[in-house]
């Protein structure tokens, strides 16, 4: 499926703003099944300093740095990109979860890729007991990786309340646990805990998902929004298996990867420091055109 995708994140202060750094992850990468035709960025104003790079997960990223007084920055990201549909994995002919998370620490790798870097907590992914005695019902012994993580995915799409005004980015995960209210990082970050408490590592993937307006109706330009799900390493042989626990389904072509890391903070669109005496508003439109 062909994509023509536009995110444009808008940031309006109350005051002046003298002097700001930033850190972009608003780039898709050709990988996998996805292929990038074409990807720009519009900055407004634009910026003094300006420079792409990969950061250490191998995502594309823009460092951009601002001076002089500023009422707003903007951040435009025009993409198209094809992303193919593949063959998912037979879930039931992976290995087995305990094996997988004894192969885990034998990888002596310590690339973006790694396992190692996937199996600790996180700034916004405790290890709580809690998402261990939720986990566990899914992984009973010998069972393959891949199905219990689908299990896990599917008992959380079930037991969780897609509510956008229940959380933020600031909500602990204890307090997700608990009200069992949030939106698509929450479920992300909440999956990814309990797979890490039993030995399996899983990334934060962040990203779009094709939406589809109800029959009848058209689709509603710049209503889209990011979207974000679990990869699951389910062994060196097949390595990581991308899930999304707030649709219940793996990942396929409606699902455009643009960054992945540990968690959130890794992978945040818009990332960095600004200089300013009062606060801001944020405004976010994204638009994920299917072109056929």
């Amino acid at each position: 499926m062909l994509y023509a995708i536009r995110h444009t994140t808008t940031y309006l202060y109350r005051t002046d703003v003298s002097a700001a750094r930033c850190i972009l992850h608003l780039q898709p990468a050709t990988a996998g099944s996805q292929r990038v035709f074409s990807a720009h960025l519009l900055i407004d104003p634009k910026p003094v300093e300006y420079v792409e790079a990969r950061d250490f997960f191998g995502n594309r990223t823009a460092h951009v740095r601002f001076a002089g007084a500023a009422a707003r920055h903007r951040f435009e990201s025009r993409v198209r990109i094809d992303v193919r549909p593949s063959e998912p994995p037979h879930a039931l002919l992976t290995p087995s979860w305990r094996d997988v998370r004894r192969e885990a620490l034998l990888v002596a790798g310590l690339d973006g890729a790694a396992p190692a870097h996937y199996l600790f907590a996180t700034r916004f992914v405790p290890l709580l007991d809690e998402a261990r005695a939720y986990a566990q019902p899914s992984f009973e012994p010998g069972r393959p990786v891949l199905d219990a993580a689908v299990d896990m995915m599917r008992r959380i799409h079930a037991d969780f309340v897609y509510d956008p005004l229940a959380t933020d980015v600031s909500t602990p995960l204890d307090v997700v646990a608990r009200t069992r209210h949030g939106v698509c990082q929450d479920f992300a970050h909440w999956m990814i805990a309990g797979l890490r408490c039993l030995g399996i590592p899983a990334a934060y993937v962040s990203g779009y998902l094709r939406t589809h307006p109800p029959p009848g109706k058209e689709r509603l330009v710049g209503a889209d929004a990011t979207h974000a799900w679990v990869s699951v390493w389910c062994g060196a042989g097949l390595g990581w298996v991308d899930l999304d626990p707030t649709n219940a389904v793996l990942a396929g072509e409606d699902h455009i990867r643009v960054a992945a890391g540990r968690d959130y903070a890794d992978v945040a669109p818009v990332d960095g420091v600004v200089v300013a005496s009062a606060g801001h508003t944020l405004r976010v439109s994204v638009d994920v055109a299917p072109m056929g």
